[in-house]
């Protein structure tokens, strides 16, 4: 087979890339040294035209057949990798032949759950990483895909504001259908629920596990979160046709999970007393949405629900709440954030995302006011914040160097460190 890139949009630098080696023999100056994940198949990280892409090897009917899966789960607006290119017909100098390369974008700030687990974070960790996943698979399922293969070694997470978000990462053995049956959810979730609960015995066997998390407890809590969350978004209520004012209250309550109400489906019964309803077309991201509505600024839904507070109290601290919300918000982007964001010293700027950096420094802000009992100004914080905080944390953008695949236990005087 001859060589040949598939590609939406062909980069010719991926020719300069050594694809007559196997993967796992690459120089180190053609990689990038980023966390990896545990995978059955070898993946590397390259700089390439100013941007870092994963290259996985992998079969060619595989990588083909993934690299078009993940561009229907962009099309549908659904937490993925974004897929760039597949490269085939590879061979060896001796003409040896070679398996195919997926080449995906890589997601930048966020961490496969091993890179996570070496840094010293909350107790909770386990179980926020297993809610964010129910998140995703519950988007997923409501798309009608069904993953076949759900683990945390699959996923890859974004820091949102106090939680996580979750980034369905491998789809090879994905299928997207019209509609999921109970049989075919219940499935991956038993799929997700077995391999959650090995993944974490891994990490309790090398020392990275929090004290007192159980790992089969807190695999099985897949199955809770993500019957609330089903239930939640599908099931159907019934009510008089004087209580008009439920049919806010639930889409409120799904607002709250951070879901939107694209449509509903209401029915009446014969005679007219009773409401039957139930959202017909739902999708996340409410808060995310509003907030880039307003200021351009596109985050994670936690994030974008804490500026928006961070938003509404400036509003109302200036006395504004009959001016347009527009122009409100264009005047806290350009006195607030921005000038909050653009006083991190440019060496320490890859720490967090910009977003993420805010959420934690009006944490900051709140301790100290907390400690001194008086309001303390955005710029005093951001100066300790940044003095203090900041230089202690790992670069989220591009951590180089760690390994995860061979990652080392952590010294027990380390464990005892202060989460963050």
């Amino acid at each position: 087979m001859a060589f040949e890139i598939t590609a939406a949009r062909p980069d010719p630098a991926l020719l300069d890339l050594p694809w007559r080696l196997p993967l796992e023999e690459w120089p180190e100056d053609s990689l990038a040294a980023l966390p990896r994940g545990i995978s059955r198949h070898v993946v590397r990280f390259v700089r390439l035209s100013g941007r870092i892409l994963a290259v996985k090897e992998i079969k060619s009917e595989l990588a083909h057949g993934e690299y078009q899966m993940l561009r229907m789960l962009g099309r549908l607006a659904l937490p993925a990798v974004e897929p760039f290119a597949v490269v085939d017909g590879r061979s060896t100098r001796q003409g040896e032949p070679l398996d195919a390369s997926l080449v995906t974008r890589h997601l930048q700030f966020s961490l496969p759950y091993r890179a996570l687990f070496s840094q010293h974070l909350r107790p909770d960790t386990a179980t926020r990483l297993v809610d964010a996943l129910a998140v995703l698979i519950v988007r997923l399922h409501l798309a009608g895909f069904w993953w076949g293969d759900v683990s945390l070694s699959n996923t890859l997470f974004r820091r949102d504001a106090g939680a996580f978000a979750a980034y369905l990462v491998d789809a090879e053995t994905g299928r997207l259908y019209g509609a999921l049956t109970d049989g075919q959810r219940e499935h991956d979730l038993e799929i997700a629920r077995v391999n959650i609960a090995g993944e974490l015995l891994d990490l309790e066997a090398g020392g990275l596990l929090p004290e007192g998390t159980d790992p089969v407890e807190t695999s099985s809590r897949i199955l809770s979160r993500y019957a609330s969350l089903w239930d939640e978004l599908t099931h159907t209520d019934r009510f008089e046709h004087g209580d008009r004012w439920r049919v806010d209250d639930r889409i409120r309550r799904l607002n709250d999970l951070g879901f939107d109400v694209d449509e509903l489906s209401m029915t009446t019964d014969l005679d007219g007393t009773v409401i039957q309803i139930q959202p017909k077309v739902v999708d996340a991201g409410h808060h995310s949405r509003r907030l880039l509505r307003l200021t351009g600024l596109d985050v994670e839904e936690n994030q974008a629900r804490r500026l928006l507070n961070d938003l509404d109290a400036f509003r109302a601290a200036s006395d504004r709440q009959s001016d347009d919300e527009e122009l409100v918000a264009h005047d806290w982007l350009t006195r607030i954030y921005e000038p909050v964001t653009r006083m991190v010293p440019h060496e320490l700027a890859a720490k967090l995302e910009p977003a993420q950096l805010f959420h934690e420094l009006l944490d900051h802000r709140w301790y100290m006011a907390e400690r001194a009992q008086h309001d303390i100004p955005i710029e005093d914080a951001v100066r300790d914040y940044v003095a203090t905080v900041l230089p202690g944390k790992p670069d989220e953008k591009a951590i180089v160097g760690v390994d995860t695949v061979e990652l080392p236990v952590i010294a027990t005087a380390e464990s005892r460190r202060r989460p963050t």
